[in-house]
Protein backbone atom coordinates (compact mmCIF):
# COMPACT_ATOMS: atom_id res chain seq x y z
CA UNK A 1 0.00 0.00 0.00
CA UNK A 2 2.70 2.38 0.89
CA UNK A 3 3.71 1.87 -3.03
CA UNK A 4 0.30 2.63 -4.02
CA UNK A 5 0.87 5.89 -2.06
CA UNK A 6 4.22 6.47 -4.26
CA UNK A 7 2.13 5.97 -7.04
CA UNK A 8 0.10 8.49 -6.12
CA UNK A 9 2.53 11.24 -5.45
CA UNK A 10 3.99 10.99 -8.68
CA UNK A 11 0.60 11.29 -10.31
CA UNK A 12 0.04 14.23 -8.25
CA UNK A 13 3.60 16.15 -9.34
CA UNK A 14 2.73 14.89 -12.66
CA UNK A 15 -0.74 16.23 -13.21
CA UNK A 16 0.82 19.33 -16.06
CA UNK A 17 1.40 16.25 -18.25
CA UNK A 18 -1.49 13.84 -17.51
CA UNK A 19 -4.59 16.18 -17.91
CA UNK A 20 -3.48 17.90 -21.63
CA UNK A 21 -2.92 14.22 -22.48
CA UNK A 22 -6.11 12.81 -21.23
CA UNK A 23 -8.23 14.92 -22.52
CA UNK A 24 -6.69 14.01 -26.13
CA UNK A 25 -8.05 10.55 -25.50
CA UNK A 26 -11.29 11.45 -23.53
CA UNK A 27 -12.40 14.04 -26.10
CA UNK A 28 -13.78 11.74 -28.60
CA UNK A 29 -15.21 9.29 -25.81
CA UNK A 30 -17.20 11.92 -24.86
CA UNK A 31 -18.18 12.74 -28.25
CA UNK A 32 -19.52 9.15 -28.42
CA UNK A 33 -20.98 8.85 -25.19
CA UNK A 34 -23.21 11.93 -26.04
CA UNK A 35 -23.89 10.93 -29.10
CA UNK A 36 -24.84 7.69 -27.72
CA UNK A 37 -27.60 9.26 -25.34
CA UNK A 38 -29.95 9.21 -28.62
CA UNK A 39 -30.42 5.49 -28.19
CA UNK A 40 -30.82 5.72 -24.06
CA UNK A 41 -30.11 7.48 -21.04
CA UNK A 42 -28.09 5.99 -19.31
CA UNK A 43 -25.99 4.54 -22.36
CA UNK A 44 -23.28 7.90 -21.78
CA UNK A 45 -22.29 6.82 -18.61
CA UNK A 46 -21.72 2.96 -19.52
CA UNK A 47 -19.32 4.57 -22.30
CA UNK A 48 -17.42 6.28 -20.28
CA UNK A 49 -17.22 3.16 -17.65
CA UNK A 50 -16.17 0.91 -20.52
CA UNK A 51 -13.72 3.13 -22.12
CA UNK A 52 -12.10 3.93 -19.02
CA UNK A 53 -8.98 1.16 -19.49
CA UNK A 54 -8.16 2.82 -22.59
CA UNK A 55 -8.51 5.69 -21.04
CA UNK A 56 -5.64 4.31 -19.16
CA UNK A 57 -3.47 3.83 -21.24
CA UNK A 58 -2.88 7.38 -22.00
CA UNK A 59 -2.18 7.96 -18.19
CA UNK A 60 0.41 4.98 -17.77
CA UNK A 61 2.32 6.70 -20.93
CA UNK A 62 2.91 9.84 -19.38
CA UNK A 63 3.33 8.13 -15.82
CA UNK A 64 6.12 5.56 -16.70
CA UNK A 65 7.94 8.34 -18.80
CA UNK A 66 7.41 10.24 -15.68
CA UNK A 67 8.98 7.73 -13.72
CA UNK A 68 12.31 8.62 -15.66
CA UNK A 69 12.27 11.99 -15.11
CA UNK A 70 10.77 12.65 -18.79
CA UNK A 71 7.71 15.09 -19.22
CA UNK A 72 5.01 14.55 -22.16
CA UNK A 73 2.88 16.71 -23.96
CA UNK A 74 -0.21 15.72 -26.17
CA UNK A 75 1.69 15.89 -29.32
CA UNK A 76 4.13 12.95 -27.48
CA UNK A 77 0.63 10.85 -27.28
CA UNK A 78 -0.39 11.48 -30.58
CA UNK A 79 3.13 10.31 -32.23
CA UNK A 80 2.57 7.46 -30.00
CA UNK A 81 -0.45 6.49 -30.74
CA UNK A 82 -0.46 2.89 -32.21
CA UNK A 83 1.51 2.09 -28.93
CA UNK A 84 -0.73 3.72 -26.46
CA UNK A 85 -4.39 3.73 -28.15
CA UNK A 86 -4.43 0.70 -30.71
CA UNK A 87 -2.18 -1.79 -29.43
CA UNK A 88 -4.45 -4.69 -27.66
CA UNK A 89 -7.58 -2.00 -28.11
CA UNK A 90 -9.60 -5.81 -28.21
CA UNK A 91 -8.09 -7.04 -25.30
CA UNK A 92 -8.41 -3.85 -23.58
CA UNK A 93 -11.72 -3.39 -23.92
CA UNK A 94 -13.09 -6.88 -23.19
CA UNK A 95 -10.99 -8.52 -20.56
CA UNK A 96 -8.95 -5.89 -19.24
CA UNK A 97 -12.00 -4.03 -18.65
CA UNK A 98 -13.58 -6.82 -16.30
CA UNK A 99 -10.46 -7.45 -14.46
CA UNK A 100 -10.18 -6.43 -10.86
CA UNK A 101 -6.50 -5.09 -10.45
CA UNK A 102 -5.75 -3.67 -14.03
CA UNK A 103 -4.18 -1.05 -13.09
CA UNK A 104 -1.67 -3.68 -11.65
CA UNK A 105 -0.95 -5.65 -14.39
CA UNK A 106 -1.80 -3.39 -17.41
CA UNK A 107 2.08 -2.09 -17.19
CA UNK A 108 2.79 -5.78 -18.06
CA UNK A 109 1.24 -5.83 -21.43
CA UNK A 110 1.75 -2.05 -22.40
CA UNK A 111 5.22 -1.90 -21.02
CA UNK A 112 7.32 -4.48 -21.12
CA UNK A 113 6.47 -5.47 -24.73
CA UNK A 114 5.47 -9.33 -23.40
CA UNK A 115 3.56 -10.40 -26.68
CA UNK A 116 -0.08 -10.42 -25.84
CA UNK A 117 -0.55 -14.35 -25.96
CA UNK A 118 2.86 -15.05 -23.78
CA UNK A 119 1.56 -12.20 -21.13
CA UNK A 120 -0.06 -15.23 -18.91
CA UNK A 121 3.12 -16.19 -17.03
CA UNK A 122 4.34 -12.86 -16.63
CA UNK A 123 1.14 -11.08 -15.54
CA UNK A 124 0.85 -14.21 -13.16
CA UNK A 125 4.16 -13.10 -11.30
CA UNK A 126 3.43 -9.54 -10.95
CA UNK A 127 -0.01 -10.60 -9.41
CA UNK A 128 1.76 -13.01 -7.04
CA UNK A 129 1.11 -11.48 -3.60
CA UNK A 130 0.10 -8.46 -4.45
CA UNK A 131 -3.31 -9.27 -6.26
CA UNK A 132 -5.11 -8.29 -2.68
CA UNK A 133 -3.73 -4.32 -2.51
CA UNK A 134 -4.21 -4.13 -5.90
CA UNK A 135 -8.20 -5.35 -5.49
CA UNK A 136 -8.49 -2.92 -2.58
CA UNK A 137 -7.08 -0.18 -4.81
CA UNK A 138 -10.02 -0.87 -6.88
CA UNK A 139 -12.31 -0.89 -4.84
CA UNK A 140 -11.46 1.78 -2.97
CA UNK A 141 -10.95 3.90 -5.39
CA UNK A 142 -14.83 2.78 -7.11
CA UNK A 143 -16.19 3.58 -3.85
CA UNK A 144 -14.53 7.36 -4.36
CA UNK A 145 -16.15 7.29 -7.71
CA UNK A 146 -19.87 6.92 -6.78
CA UNK A 147 -19.15 9.03 -3.53
CA UNK A 148 -17.91 11.88 -6.09
CA UNK A 149 -20.37 10.93 -8.71
CA UNK A 150 -23.12 11.41 -6.35
CA UNK A 151 -22.06 14.76 -4.45
CA UNK A 152 -21.74 16.63 -8.30
CA UNK A 153 -25.51 14.96 -9.08
CA UNK A 154 -26.78 16.23 -5.80
CA UNK A 155 -26.31 19.66 -7.27
CA UNK A 156 -28.32 19.26 -9.52
CA UNK A 157 -31.29 19.03 -6.70
CA UNK A 158 -29.95 21.76 -4.96
CA UNK A 159 -30.56 24.45 -7.94
CA UNK A 160 -33.39 22.64 -8.37
CA UNK A 161 -36.54 25.16 -7.91
CA UNK A 162 -38.31 24.71 -4.99
CA UNK A 163 -41.57 22.25 -5.61
CA UNK A 164 -40.26 21.08 -8.37
CA UNK A 165 -38.24 18.32 -7.18
CA UNK A 166 -38.86 14.74 -8.43
CA UNK A 167 -40.74 13.03 -6.19
CA UNK A 168 -38.68 9.29 -4.66
CA UNK A 169 -40.73 7.25 -6.45
CA UNK A 170 -40.74 8.76 -9.72
CA UNK A 171 -36.85 8.04 -9.07
CA UNK A 172 -37.48 4.44 -8.16
CA UNK A 173 -39.64 3.42 -11.61
CA UNK A 174 -36.60 4.70 -13.23
CA UNK A 175 -38.17 7.71 -14.69
CA UNK A 176 -35.56 10.65 -14.37
CA UNK A 177 -36.42 14.88 -15.59
CA UNK A 178 -34.46 15.57 -18.31
CA UNK A 179 -32.19 17.59 -16.30
CA UNK A 180 -31.20 14.91 -14.02
CA UNK A 181 -30.72 12.25 -16.71
CA UNK A 182 -28.19 14.87 -18.44
CA UNK A 183 -26.61 15.96 -15.55
CA UNK A 184 -25.63 12.25 -14.34
CA UNK A 185 -23.15 11.13 -17.54
CA UNK A 186 -21.56 15.19 -16.79
CA UNK A 187 -20.96 14.44 -13.14
CA UNK A 188 -19.49 10.96 -13.78
CA UNK A 189 -17.30 12.28 -17.08
CA UNK A 190 -15.85 15.17 -14.14
CA UNK A 191 -15.17 12.37 -11.57
CA UNK A 192 -13.37 9.77 -14.34
CA UNK A 193 -11.41 12.49 -15.83
CA UNK A 194 -10.31 13.80 -12.06
CA UNK A 195 -9.89 10.39 -10.34
CA UNK A 196 -8.80 8.03 -12.70
CA UNK A 197 -5.21 9.49 -13.29
CA UNK A 198 -4.69 8.54 -9.70
CA UNK A 199 -6.37 5.09 -9.98
CA UNK A 200 -3.83 4.18 -12.39
CA UNK A 201 -1.03 5.99 -10.38
CA UNK A 202 -1.62 3.86 -7.17
CA UNK A 203 -1.59 0.58 -9.73
CA UNK A 204 1.59 1.79 -11.01
CA UNK A 205 3.26 2.32 -7.86
CA UNK A 206 2.27 -1.42 -6.55
CA UNK A 207 3.78 -2.80 -9.91
CA UNK A 208 6.75 -0.77 -9.13
CA UNK A 209 7.88 -2.56 -6.21
CA UNK A 210 6.60 -5.44 -7.46
CA UNK A 211 9.45 -5.34 -10.04
CA UNK A 212 12.21 -4.04 -7.56
CA UNK A 213 11.03 -7.44 -5.52
CA UNK A 214 11.36 -9.62 -8.32
CA UNK A 215 14.59 -7.93 -9.75
CA UNK A 216 16.21 -8.01 -6.25
CA UNK A 217 15.25 -11.56 -5.89
CA UNK A 218 17.31 -12.43 -9.10
CA UNK A 219 20.07 -11.07 -8.24
CA UNK A 220 20.20 -12.57 -4.99
CA UNK A 221 19.90 -15.76 -6.78
CA UNK A 222 23.18 -14.46 -9.08
CA UNK A 223 24.78 -14.05 -6.12
CA UNK A 224 24.02 -17.61 -4.58
CA UNK A 225 24.59 -19.49 -7.87
CA UNK A 226 28.30 -17.15 -7.98
CA UNK A 227 29.37 -17.78 -4.57
CA UNK A 228 28.37 -21.93 -4.22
Amino acid sequence: MEAGDLGVRLCQETMRSIYPSLLLAFIPVALLALASAEVASWLPSMVIWWAKPWLDRTILFVLARAAFGQRTTPADVWREQRQVWWQHLLHTLTLRRLSPWRSLTQPVYQLEGVPLLKAGARVRQVRRRKAGPAFMVTAAFSMVENCLTFALLSLAFWFEPEGELPALAELASGTFPTYLAVAMPIAYAIVVVFLEPFYVGAGFGIYLGRRAELEAWDIEQEFRRAFA
